[in-house]
């Protein structure tokens, strides 16, 4: 039986992706598995993994699996998923126009990210923003599921059933 994927367990790992990491999930099992840069180039580089600490030893052996096999998919990436561009459009669905036209324009050149955290706390709409942000997430999952013809629930627990 094919696996059946959380959203939540899927959007908690592009959640915390960063350049130097990248998610897998195994079209089977619906395992998930974030891997960093050095591990994914020790496995791909083949060379021994003795110098390496114990718990790094298992995650370039899962690395090793991961390349090597074609039952994992890789997550989108934190270059896939344009927190600008959300950012941007939470700006956007703000009703207030004075407020909406100032977080437009703090989201605009260096340091927009500082500058829009700072407003949105300034105007209390960390908890909306949070919520928009976990919706645009869980949209960019769904459609990367589909396109990938995987199940999914939005129902924690029910992985591999």
């Amino acid at each position: 039986m094919k696996a059946i994927v959380s959203i939540k367990d899927v959007v908690n790992e592009m959640d915390v992706l960063s350049e130097e990491h990248s998610a897998f999930i195994n079209r089977h099992t619906g395992e998930l598995i974030t891997l960093s840069i050095e591990e994914l180039s020790a496995a791909e580089e083949d060379n021994g993994i003795d110098d390496y600490p114990e718990w790094q030893k298992e995650m370039i052996i899962k690395a090793k699996e991961v390349i090597s096999s074609d039952d994992y998919l890789q997550l989108p990436s934190k270059f896939d998923i344009h927190e600008y561009h959300i950012m941007e459009d939470f700006c956007c669905s703000v009703m207030d126009d004075e407020i909406r036209e100032g977080l437009l324009n703090k989201i605009m050149g260096r340091g927009a990210f500082r500058r829009f955290k700072d407003a949105i706390n300034s105007h209390g709409l960390e908890e909306e923003w949070y919520s928009f942000r976990q919706e645009a997430l869980e949209k960019i999952a769904i459609d990367w599921l589909e396109r990938n013809e995987l199940s999914y629930t939005k129902d924690k627990g029910l992985k591999g059933l």
